[in-house]
């Protein structure tokens, strides 16, 4: 395998790949580098999220997300994890706790997120990066079902996350 450095970025860097496939052939890929990324699922309550309101550049719209971000190496995932969450939300979490981890969008990109659950939650006051356009969304949980189901959030890791725990929650209930 042989790899050429294309890009660098502050966030990520792009290589192409050549790899020889079993059949003897040689394929040669774009593929994204990225160190990885935490989100976190805000419960305020048993029964309340905080989910925020996000303007993504890339898609010039404001989605509904789970709090998240990128890890800063050598940062370990659950201390990005407290990081964003007061960052993104003011919460600081009593509780984390890590229910899964998964690839964005492995055809393309090495980005590893690894998914919190953050209980006992204290408001400490929000620290937002620079130009950063967030809002908090504090809503009840068959409230965010029903957001996914009627396709007001699009953003996948929130899809994943929010799917993922209620069915985590409904066999510990």
């Amino acid at each position: 395998m042989s790899k050429e450095l294309l890009l660098v970025t502050s966030r990520f860097s792009v290589e192409e790949v050549d790899r020889k496939t079993p059949d003897g052939q040689t394929r040669t890929r774009a593929v994204v580098r990225h160190p990885g990324a935490v989100t976190i699922i805000p419960m305020v309550d048993e029964d309340h999220v905080c989910l925020i309101h996000n303007f993504r550049v890339s898609v010039d719209r404001t989605l509904i997300e789970l709090p998240a971000g990128t890890l800063e190496p050598p940062e370990p995932p659950d201390q990005a994890a407290d990081r964003e969450l007061v960052e993104e939300t003011g919460y600081r979490a009593g509780k984390l706790r890590e229910v899964h981890g998964f690839y964005l969008s492995p055809g393309i990109l090495d980005e590893r997120m690894h998914l919190y659950v953050a209980t006992n939650l204290e408001m400490v006051g929000a620290a937002r990066e620079p130009g950063e356009e967030i809002e908090n969304l504090v809503v009840s949980w068959s409230e965010a079902m029903r957001m996914v189901e009627s396709r007001e959030i699009q953003d996948a890791k929130t899809i994943a996350g929010l799917l993922l725990y209620d069915r985590l929650r409904m066999r510990h209930a």
